[in-house]
């Protein structure tokens, strides 16, 4: 049996040293493990929640210790603290006693006595006073308290002020509900609800798309053969409304850059009955190897595949009914599904919006005279979004928008584009533009 905190400990250390992303090195673990599933449940809980934590914990730590010696202290040895406060702050099922032992357990195993005291006497002194004060000014008190860049905090604050600037930090530090797309080929909403409701595990309909139900239960609902065999597929309904807004139709030919995972090509897919032609590419083999373990999963026969960079696609041809430019983005939206991006969120700015604007002159050049261009992103930055719309709008004259609303709910719409917010739909935050060739 793995020592849980030790692992939590060693991914952790990874993730805030080296930048690099917390799922695949779970994975790995829960792939070797022959642990329970509550073990593996723990481990991400703790993997997840200190990250996400980091700035929090870190400075209730700090107010506990003397800050020359804090300030001079090894991340890595700071990290023993986030872990051991982490548990006493957010799993009430541990004990505080226990939460501080293992710690300094830890400690000792790792770096001996001397560190195995400063954590023991921090943790102790933090439980005898629990009461400090965050910081006064807005922007420090909220990227504080709920753990985030305080750069990052100071822009959501500009665009919508206080109250919803505080609700998005709450929403991205829930857990988050697992959400599934209904494949209405081999299924349908009554049913799914009614074989899970059967299972004890409670589907609830998403108010955003039709297709979407979501649950507290994700290890159950994964590990069930309903998923193997292709009843459903993860998505949330912010991305189920993308493709709902291009309102993909049985034999159109659709090309769909940076495709991976592939869950916006499945869904197009889905809709279209199976019939016309979808070509998804990305040039990272990994992806399309999901894309494709996707479409076997979920038998379906108009989507090909090709591995290459989009840039380098060719033939440059207007061939195409419709064609998607889901782009790498910031990904404000998606901080309350993946930890560490809120700490990565804004290290290539430049260099991203460089590569979006690319990215919408390349994909227009494959769409045919009236049709449709659809440009999205996973996040709510004006800069990513609206600004590169209009960017593009100015330099092609051929293109217009086609507003949102005509193939969405318009409470997800604004200024014509599709926009969902996750402190007003309690979805993943996202952006979509319909543009329509007209030459």
């Amino acid at each position: 049996m793995m020592d849980i905190r030790f692992e939590a400990y060693k991914i952790i250390q990874k993730v805030l040293q080296k930048n690099i992303f917390s799922n695949k090195l779970l994975k790995q673990i829960k792939k070797k493990s022959k642990d329970s599933e509550e073990n593996i449940d723990l481990l991400y809980k703790l993997v997840k929640g200190v990250i996400k934590q980091n700035k929090n914990l870190d400075y209730i730590v700090s107010e506990y210790t003397d800050d020359e010696k804090y300030k001079n202290t090894d991340l890595k040895i700071k990290i023993l603290l986030y872990l051991a406060l982490y548990q006493i702050l957010y799993c009430n099922n541990i004990p505080d006693y226990a939460a501080v032992d293992e710690s300094v357990k830890l400690a000792k195993k790792l770096y001996g006595d001397k560190v195995s005291k400063f954590i023991n006497a921090v943790l102790r002194n933090y439980l005898r006073n629990p009461a400090f004060t965050y910081p006064e000014k807005l922007e420090e008190n909220l990227a504080v308290r709920y753990s985030f860049p305080e750069e990052l905090v100071k822009k959501w604050l500009e665009l919508w002020g206080e109250s919803s600037t505080e609700e998005l930090c709450k929403f991205f530090n829930t857990e988050p509900l697992l959400s599934l797309r209904i494949n209405n080929h081999a299924t349908n909403k009554e049913k799914l609800i009614n074989y899970f409701s059967r299972r004890d595990i409670e589907l609830i309909p998403s108010t955003a798309s039709n297709n979407v139900l979501m649950t507290d239960k994700p290890r159950e609902v994964l590990t069930d053969v309903a998923f193997s065999e292709g009843y459903f597929s993860i998505q949330d309904a912010s991305a189920a409304l993308v493709v709902e807004l291009m309102k993909p139709a049985p034999h159109e030919s659709i090309i769909d850059f940076f495709a991976g995972p592939g869950g916006k090509a499945t869904y197009m897919s889905e809709l279209m009955g199976d019939m016309g032609e979808i070509l998804a590419i990305d040039k990272f083999p990994n992806k399309i190897k999901k894309i494709k373990q996707a479409i076997a999963r979920l038998q379906l026969t108009n989507i090909n595949t090709i591995t290459e960079d989009a840039f380098n696609y060719g033939p440059v041809a207007p061939a195409y009914d419709k064609v998607l430019v889901d782009v790498p983005c910031s990904g404000w939206g998606v901080f309350q599904k993946k930890a560490e991006l809120r700490w990565q969120a804004n290290q290539d700015m430049p260099k991203l919006l460089k590569l979006q604007e690319a990215a919408l002159k390349m994909g227009s050049q494959f769409v045919k005279q009236n049709g449709i261009m659809i440009y999205s992103t996973c996040t709510m930055n004006p800069a990513e979004n609206e600004e590169q719309v209009n960017r593009f709008l100015k330099k092609n004259i051929n293109f217009v928008i086609d507003p949102a609303a005509k193939y969405v709910s318009p409470k997800f719409v604004e200024n014509n584009f599709l926009k969902t917010l996750p402190f007003k739909h309690k979805i993943d935050g996202s952006f979509a533009a319909r543009l329509k060739r007209i030459d």
